[in-house]
């Protein structure tokens, strides 16, 4: 029997419709409202950025990457058949505690945190020694900071190594290289206007995030121009800059950047916070006192990260010594009832 319902025919979408009809919609519009619809939701304050932006972008992240580890090869052949003077020595442990210093005390603690207060000297100093560890603009890292702990390890926190959607091994290396560094090549930005207005209105502050080429130059520049000062030689100025400049550089960033990764999958979580922050003592002392990061996630704005008696807090000894000679005020610290209240098992000795 042949069937005689009336088909609705296909319109082209170039059809000449009457004036009263209405053109049903596409495939292609169709699946983008569901997209819209079905995705995960928009974050506040960050913005995908263009295609040129991300190229260069990532061909920064190439060369501040790359060129360090370059030195670091270097420097393994240079060790070989001659060992490191102590010029070298001495100008990669100084800029090392300068610049990382300048990222634990002032870009994390004062800056993003607010933990303690100091005149605008010594905020810009620290501005500026942190700007020289080159990861990014006082600012920009601020910003992207906060973002970190306002979805700490949830959809939106710019670097954890929970978010890849993997089993496995495989799974866990692609999370832990996405903490790690990954996360630097993505092609998001952090809006520095809603995370950090607080530092786009200090026209200090202001002034030195955009000044951070210039701090750039000076952190690669400085250790052999030192050395050439010192010696007149072009040989121990080139070994100055491999040892002053790249290698330090190099072990900072993957030190810090080892905070995002290890220190969010591997180590101790005394507190019982929402995230999967750790506390990693191996990484203590080159991290000046940053690797307490579960007791950091549990007490953000506290100046002390290592709350027990033997968690080595660099950090803190600064800021306490600043305290001490009464140019740092307003320094917050968590109270030993607050953090008995939170520590898991009670806590044994306090740090004092």
């Amino acid at each position: 029997m042949q069937d005689t319902t009336e088909l609705t025919p296909v319109l082209s979408p170039d059809a000449v419709l009457p004036p009263d009809a209405v053109r049903p919609p596409d495939a292609d519009a169709i699946m983008d409202a569901a997209l819209k619809e079905e995705g995960p939701p928009a974050i506040p304050g960050v913005r995908e950025v263009s295609a040129a932006e991300i190229r260069f972008q990532r061909r920064a992240a190439v060369v501040f990457t790359v060129l360090p580890l370059a030195g670091v090869v270097t420097a393994m052949a240079l060790l070989w058949g001659n060992g490191i003077s102590r010029l070298d020595f001495g100008l990669f442990l100084g800029l090392y505690l300068f610049t990382g210093l300048g990222v634990t005390v002032g870009y994390h603690r004062l800056f993003t945190h607010r933990s303690f207060e100091v005149p605008a000297p010594i905020r810009g100093l620290l501005a500026i020694a942190g700007s020289m560890s080159l990861q990014k603009p006082v600012i920009d890292w601020v910003a992207s900071h906060r973002r970190h702990h306002a979805y700490a390890d949830e959809y939106g926190d710019p670097h954890s190594p929970h978010l890849v959607e993997e089993a496995g091994l495989r799974g866990v290396v692609r999370g832990m290289w996405h903490a790690h560094m990954g996360w630097l090549f993505r092609p998001d930005e952090t809006v520095t206007s809603r995370w950090a207005p607080d530092l786009e209105g200090e026209p200090l502050i202001a002034s030195i995030s955009r000044l951070f080429p210039l701090w750039v130059a000076v952190s690669l520049l400085a250790p052999p121009l030192i050395a050439f000062a010192l010696t007149s030689s072009l040989a121990a100025a080139a070994t100055a800059f491999v040892w002053g400049s790249l290698v330090r550089i190099w072990l900072l960033h993957h030190v810090t950047w080892s905070i995002n990764s290890i220190c969010h999958f591997f180590g101790a979580q005394p507190f019982a916070n929402r995230d999967e922050s750790t506390n990693n003592w191996p990484l203590s002392l080159l991290s000046f006192g940053e690797s307490w990061h579960n007791n950091h996630h549990a007490f953000p704005t506290s100046a002390r990260h290592g709350l027990l008696r033997g968690q080595l807090d660099p950090s803190w000894r600064v800021i306490r010594t600043l305290e001490q000679l009464r140019l740092a005020t307003k320094v917050r610290l968590p109270s030993p009832h607050s953090i008995e209240k939170v520590w898991a098992a009670g806590p044994k000795r306090l740090a004092r």
